[in-house]
Formats: C-alpha cells, structure tokens, sequence
C-alpha cells in the first residue's frame, strides 16, 4: 500500500510514517498542498492523508482540487488529519469532498481503522491494514 501524507510538520509525518511502518505500508510526503496535488498528478497513491491548516494552500481546498480531476484520481480515498477542532469540521471536511476525519494526536489503530474503513467503501485495491 502507498500512503500520501500532506503536512506541513515533519514531526507529524514522522510519527505517522512509524505507524505505517508496522503494517508494511510505504508512505510519500508532501509538506504542502501544492506539492502533494503535484505528487498525485504523476505518482500512484492508494490513501491520501491530508492535513488541513498548512502554509498557502489549506487541505480542504486540496481536497476540492482532488474531487476536480476528470480522471480515476478524482476518486482517490482522502483521510483528514488535524488537530482542529470546531463543531462544523467534520461536516466541512466532508462536504470537501474527504472520505474521513481523524484528530491529532491519531491512535495507530484507529489510523489502521480508518485507511481499513475508507479502502472498503471505495473499493480500493490493495490491502486492508
């Protein structure tokens, strides 16, 4: 499995690249949305874990670029991770177009539940954490 994970914090992708470690999983960054949208254009990704408060571009403008597409990618599994909080962001997040909304500081289990959950909805090849 191939996890993208736009965040801005490298502390952040650090302790959730440890996570995916232990399932086998390999996992991209991107430290900007730009960047990550990049990535997705010409690379092959399976979950995209997206955080939201990130300079320039915010994560659910991204998310809304990756609904845009005309292409199979348009359909890629989006999971929110964030440490806001406010009573509408789930909605919002959802409303984006994100499949998913997990908040920091993120459970490995409930990492693995979530990637497990989405991949099952959508119909996603490859393996279920």
């Amino acid at each position: 499995m191939n996890i993208l994970f736009i965040e801005d914090d490298p502390m952040n992708r650090r302790v959730v690249k440890d996570m995916l470690d232990v399932a086998g999983a390999t996992m991209a960054e991107a430290g900007l949305a730009e960047e990550g949208l990049a990535r997705i254009e010409y690379e092959e990704f399976d979950v995209v874990l997206m955080d939201l408060r990130m300079p320039g571009m915010d994560g659910i403008e991204a998310i809304r670029h990756i609904r845009a597409r005309t292409d199979e990618k348009a359909n890629l599994p989006v999971i929110v991770v964030t440490a806001d909080t406010g009573a509408d962001l789930r909605e919002r997040c959802l409303d984006a177009g994100a499949d998913d909304v997990l908040f920091k500081p993120v459970a490995m289990d409930a990492l693995f539940d979530s990637i497990g959950r989405v991949l099952a909805i959508r119909g996603g090849g490859g393996m279920i954490l």
